[in-house]
Parts: structure tokens; sequence; C-alpha cells
């Protein structure tokens, strides 16, 4: 058994064969499909934040929004990229998500991806400290995010305050009971995973990675998850970890499944660079009549080790459509891979 989700990544373009042409309809649209996501059975609608792109960025409006409109699924991020966050105010925002959804949020964090502009958190207001990286930056600050949700007091009482205080030292509000045992690092390294591991954070994998042994992606990506599991365990945390993927999955049941994704049906792992030194690997995507999916999906080593799969979807192309890609999805592949 698996929980199954799907990651929006949120794109709008006036396009003429985009339903998503403005900012309102990805937003208004990404309600609507969590909703219906959430009645046909899938367990967790998860949105990518980009900045200084015509893609989804501040994430919590839209988090508190499903919400309050939905009752079951997960919600959560892959990954918030912490270089622009200020993790207090960010706590405060994420508790009062939290809250409105009734403990539902499953936040992916992480340093992020190579953005739109150059160092844009610098545009955020937001500097390396002395003898810090930008990706030094992310990780430090995500540790005090983390920090934030044990909802410990810190802050020194006004001794005239505006309203009464309780004793002690201030703690941020609203707090969110158990938001931080569902606070996931998106890792694309062996040694970031080990490190999600160690300080007790979920790991999300995605479908990239760095290519630090020249295996097929796959199979890098299962060694990183268990690389993480290992260091989770060697610290002691208390409770399970969980591990989530992504995948590009498209299961071709009808000509206009065929028309949009049958061309994908060949593609294999690819190698590029991210960053001027950094060699990544790309995971393939998987597109195919479902019998063949499940077949090629079974040989997959990292959703094997993982809890959850996390599906892409293509939001450009509106609602009903992608409620399409899920259903078939839940119906014609899950069942033969026991994921349901």
């Amino acid at each position: 058994m698996k929980k199954i989700g799907f990651l929006s990544f949120g794109h709008w373009a006036d396009h003429p064969a985009y339903s998503t042409k403005t900012a309102s309809d990805t937003l208004l649209q990404s309600i609507d499909l969590a909703v219906a996501a959430e009645e046909m059975g899938i367990d967790g609608a998860y949105f990518r934040v980009h900045h200084f792109a015509r893609q989804l960025a501040s994430p919590f409006p839209l988090l508190a929004a499903i919400g309050a409109r939905t009752r079951k699924i997960e919600i959560g991020t892959g990954v918030i990229d912490m270089r622009y966050e200020n993790p207090l105010y960010m706590a405060e925002d994420a508790g009062a998500a939290d809250l409105i959804s009734g403990g539902r949020l499953q936040l992916g964090i992480s340093r992020g991806s190579p953005e739109q502009v150059m160092e844009g958190w610098r545009y955020f207001g937001y500097e390396p400290a002395a003898g810090e990286s930008d990706v030094d930056m992310g990780r430090r600050k995500g540790l005090e995010f983390f920090e934030q949700l044990k909802g410990e007091g810190f802050a020194e009482p006004n001794p005239n305050p505006m309203f009464p205080n309780p004793p002690g030292l201030l703690r941020l509000e609203p707090f969110a009971p158990g938001l931080r045992d569902r606070i996931w690092w998106g890792s694309a390294s062996d040694a970031t995973a080990i490190w999600a591991g160690k300080v007790g954070m979920n790991l999300q994998s995605s479908t990239l990675k760095f290519d630090e042994s020249g295996k097929p992606f796959h199979i890098q990506q299962a060694e990183q998850i268990r690389l993480f599991k290992q260091a989770w365990k060697e610290a002691g945390h208390p409770r399970a970890p969980r591990v989530s993927v992504s995948r590009s999955i498209f299961a071709l049941v009808n000509d206009q499944d065929r028309y949009y994704f049958g061309h994908e049906a060949d593609r294999t792992d690819k190698i590029g660079n991210i960053e001027a030194d950094k060699r990544a690997i790309f995971g393939r995507s998987y597109a195919a009549a479902p019998d063949q999916l499940i077949e090629e999906l079974s040989r997959d080593e990292a959703i094997q080790e993982a809890d959850t799969i996390l599906l892409t979807i293509p939001n450009t192309l509106g609602v009903d459509y992608n409620v399409h890609v899920l259903s078939s999805i839940l119906e014609h592949v899950a069942p033969g891979l026991g994921w349901r």
C-alpha cells in the first residue's frame, strides 16, 4: 500500500492550448483539482514553489484555501525554497494553514532549485551570513523553521503588553501541534538525504538527482533512500519516517492520452547540468498502456522504497483532463502494483 498524490508545477500562459491562461486560472483550478482528487481517493495534493516565474509561488494562501474546501486529503509543497523565506513568519503562516486544514499539511522544504533570476533571494532582502554560501543559508533557515515548530517559548515578553501574556517566554502563534512531524526535506544528493535523516525530517526525492554513481536513476534514488533510512535509524528518532518520490506516469487508455503523451513512451533517463559544476540525472517518464506500465513500474527500485508516490500532472490541460489522468492511474495501474 502506498499513498498516491499529485504534484503540480502550476504553470500558466496566454497560450491557445492552455486552460490556465492566468494566475487566477491556475490558483482556482488547483483548488478544484484538489477537491476532485479527494473525492476520487487521491491521498495528497502537492504544489511546486517557484519565484519570478509564471508558476505557483507563495503557497500558504493556496494551501489554506484547499484546506478549507477539503476534509481528508494531505496538502503539501515540493518544495519551498528556504533561501527566500523568513523562518519565523513562515512558521506563523504554516501554523495557520495547518490549523485550517485540521492538521493535514505536509511541507516540503529545501535549498531550492536553480531559479529564473540570478540570486533571486537577494531581491527578497536575504544575504548569506559571513562565510556562508546560499546553500548553507537555505539549510540554516530550514533548521530555524523546523526548530520553531517545537512550539517552545523564546521571546522576552513586554512587561506592559496590550493583552495579558501567559507566564514565561513567548512562542510564535498560532501553534500547530504535530506539524513538525510533517516537514520533508527535498534532497538531490546522498549527503543531504543523510542530513535529513539525522535531523528528523521526512524525505522528498524528485525526478532529478545529482549523478553520483553513473547508475540508472531509479537505482541511485533507491540507494539514496536507503541511506536516509539508515541515518534516521541511527539517530534514534521515535517515529517512522516517510519518503516520497515523484514520477511522470501516464496511462494511455484513449486517443487523447496517446496524442498528448504517446511520444513519451520511449523516454530514458537523461544526463545534464543544473548548475555549472553539477552533473545531474533526470528520471524517465512513463507513458504506456496500463499492463505495460505495471510491468515497467514494478522494476523501479525507488518506488519500492518509498511510501508515497507524487504524480506530476500537466496542470495546463485543465481540471477535467487531470482528473482523467489521476483516475486512470487509480483504476488501471495502482491495483496491479499493490498500491491499492
